[in-house]
């Protein structure tokens, strides 16, 4: 048995592609099997929604009269920071800058309650932000000082750019010192207080496509609230780490870079983040649908979070210091049963990311196909996977002399 996404596509379009959520095709398989599962389903849809520091926007804002060169000035969009080394009015706004006069961690632990992440969830909720921009002027370009409100109505263009989202498994973080410890992994008590992880587990994209046979440069996503597209594999992408029998890794791997038009978007699923004592991020809600063109994927997509198992990693030494080694493995069932057993102790988990929210995502993804609003794209090229020999590395430092 195998199908083609050119002939899901003619369902979808016809109204007779069946559509399941990751959650749902667990009980099909163990009902029927995986070969009438295979036959019967024609895609499977994932989520997920969590914070997700490698993400940003790019905007135009137009030609001022008389025009401002912004390249190689400085620009802030309501008082945070933004790249201005584009071109004229092109700028970047990434997920974790932060205002000049914010304190970060000189009254520790700073409190990061405005960002790049905030001034992203502002554009998409159509508020009106503050542009303040200085340039050294030229013969072509002769401003030298803009001050103006800009919303994403009136933009050029608006489009959201993430270099890395969408991980495949991620560490559980414990803290083996004596005294509170605040990271991008949550607030972390001492003496093993507490344990916090991030995934949806069995309904994560790349949990349910582990060899990314599905997902690929040009695959159209749900992004934001909006369609998005995967561009190419996201920075550090990792697919060579150690894979159970059932092809899902067991400790962080691929990872996606994607984009999209941000005035499609909403706020509700792009959120401006505070960690404390860390910074500032943006939490991205995203789905994948994964068409199920064989008996395999359809296998995969059935993956259950007493499957997925991860690593056990304390932060207060071991992750800083980059010291290998895990303190033992465990699976998404038991974090989400609410406690592990971490070094013989039993320790209350919590997660980052929202299962509720994944769950959403993957509903309304569901939604569109089966109303004909959305189609599968067939990927142009392939993501990286473990035969590419791809691990991410270290920086080799170097001394200047």
């Amino acid at each position: 048995m195998a199908k083609t996404i050119a002939e899901i596509n003619e369902k979808i379009k016809k109204g007779q592609a069946v559509v399941v959520t990751a959650e749902e095709i667990i009980d099909i398989v163990e009902e029927k099997g995986v070969e009438e599962a295979a036959k019967e389903v024609d895609v499977v849809t994932t989520g997920t929604f969590g914070p997700m520091c490698s993400s940003g926007a790019y905007i135009n804002i137009g030609h001022a009269k008389p025009r401002l060169k912004l390249g190689g000035g400085k620009v802030y969009l309501n008082d945070v920071l933004a790249y201005a080394g584009l071109a004229a009015v092109d700028i970047y706004i990434g997920a974790t800058a932060l205002p000049d006069d914010d304190p970060r961690n000189k009254a520790f632990p700073g409190e990061f309650r405005y960002g790049g992440g905030h001034v992203i969830q502002d554009l998409v909720a159509g508020k009106d932000v503050k542009l303040s921009a200085t340039a050294y002027g030229t013969d072509c370009y002769p401003r030298k000082k803009l001050e103006t409100w800009i919303n994403i109505k009136d933009l050029n263009e608006a489009v959201l750019l993430n270099p890395r989202n969408c991980y495949q498994n991620y560490n559980v973080a414990v803290n083996l010192s004596d005294k509170i410890i605040y990271t991008y992994m949550g607030v972390l008590k001492p003496n093993l207080g507490n344990a916090n992880y991030c995934s949806a587990g069995q309904l994560s994209p790349l949990l349910n496509d582990p060899y990314y046979r599905t997902i690929g440069i040009g695959t159209c996503i749900f992004l934001g609230g909006g369609v998005g597209y995967i561009f190419w594999q996201g920075t550090q992408h990792s697919p060579t780490v150690k894979r159970t029998e059932n092809g899902v890794p067991s400790a962080p791997a691929g990872t996606l870079a994607v984009m999209g038009d941000l005035k499609q978007m909403k706020p509700e699923w792009l959120v401006g983040s505070s960690f404390l004592g860390y910074g500032a991020t943006l939490t991205v809600g995203l789905g994948i649908p994964i068409p199920i063109l064989d008996e395999e994927i359809c296998r995969f997509t059935a993956v259950k979070d007493e499957e997925i198992w991860t690593q056990i990693v304390d932060y207060s030494e071991s992750y800083p210091q980059m010291i290998p080694g895990s303190l033992g493995e465990v699976n998404y069932a038991q974090l989400k049963s609410g406690k592990i057993t971490v070094k013989g102790k039993e320790v209350p988990t919590a997660s980052l990311s929202s299962y509720s929210k994944a769950r959403e995502i993957a509903n309304t993804l569901k939604e569109w196909i089966q109303k004909g609003d959305f189609l599968l794209a067939e990927p142009v090229a392939p993501i990286p996977g473990p035969e590419s020999g791809i691990t991410f590395r270290s920086l080799k430092e170097r001394p200047i002399e």
